[in-house]
């Protein structure tokens, strides 16, 4: 038998869907498991992601969320069986480095993106470097965001960005209410580049980054690239990340 762990967000329907998954299958502590299996949406589903990150223990999701999309369809039956036949992908994280205005440097790590958002009704002024090159500058904006192709399909997604493949080795960069110039709409790059972001006029201008749940107030300094962390996630096989992928993208 396998030994799962069943960890749930804090909702109702959530904390109900628990009761009955371990009064029908049991269940064991985190650190002993084989598999976890969260309860909740895609919130609930990146923090049990950044919880249990270098585990090695892979997390299935079940939706009992607002949205699911990082989730399978919540089912009480047939959960081992599920399990056994649940496609693996990997995860892998960026890491932000913030440098703030009074110089203090704050680190964290992002699943689904790094974003960069103005903090008052004045635009922002950013400079985008690639692998130490200046690529762009001035580029005026709400904002801008790295995110991961496990984050494609959130902000990004909103922000008119690409949705990217869980496999694919590429990060998206995409800008959020572009002013100038214009026409950008952003780029595709290579997982392994090393992504700096310059404020510019810090005090006239001021930017937050956001990294997933933490946010660093007043930053002059963004540099953002993949991690070598990595965590994994399970889907069912018959409605595996890439269906998703091409399903969302044939919507209208």
């Amino acid at each position: 038998m396998t030994r799962i762990a069943f960890v749930a967000s804090n909702t109702p329907v959530a904390q109900e869907a628990l009761a009955a998954l371990v009064a029908r299958y049991g269940g064991t502590e985190p650190d002993r498991a084989e598999v976890i299996v969260a309860l909740g949406g895609d919130g609930f589903m990146l923090a049990t992601q950044h919880r249990f990150m270098d585990t090695g223990i892979p997390v299935y999701g079940m939706n009992k969320g607002t949205v699911g999309f990082l989730m399978n369809e919540y089912s009480e039956d047939d959960l081992e069986a599920r399990l056994a036949g649940a496609v693996r992908s990997t995860i892998r994280p960026l890491e932000m480095e913030a440098e703030d205005i009074r110089g203090e440097v704050h680190r964290a790590k992002a699943i689904n993106e790094v974003s960069l958002l103005r903090q008052s009704y004045q635009a922002a002024s950013l400079g985008i470097l690639i692998d130490g090159r200046p690529r762009l500058d001035p580029l005026i904006c709400d904002g801008v965001l790295v995110a991961t192709p496990a984050g494609s399909t959130a902000y990004n997604l909103s922000a008119h960005g690409p949705i990217l493949p869980l496999e694919a080795p590429l990060l998206a960069l995409t800008p959020v209410s572009p002013f100038r110039p214009r026409r950008w709409r952003g780029a595709l790059i290579p997982n392994s580049a090393k992504i700096e972001i310059v404020v510019h006029e810090v005090d006239k201008r001021p930017v937050n980054a956001v990294a997933d749940h933490v946010e660093i107030k007043s930053v002059r300094r963004v540099n953002v690239e993949q991690s070598k962390s990595k965590g994994y996630i399970l889907f069912d096989r018959d409605h595996s990340w890439d269906e998703r992928i091409l399903s969302e993208q044939f919507q209208y």
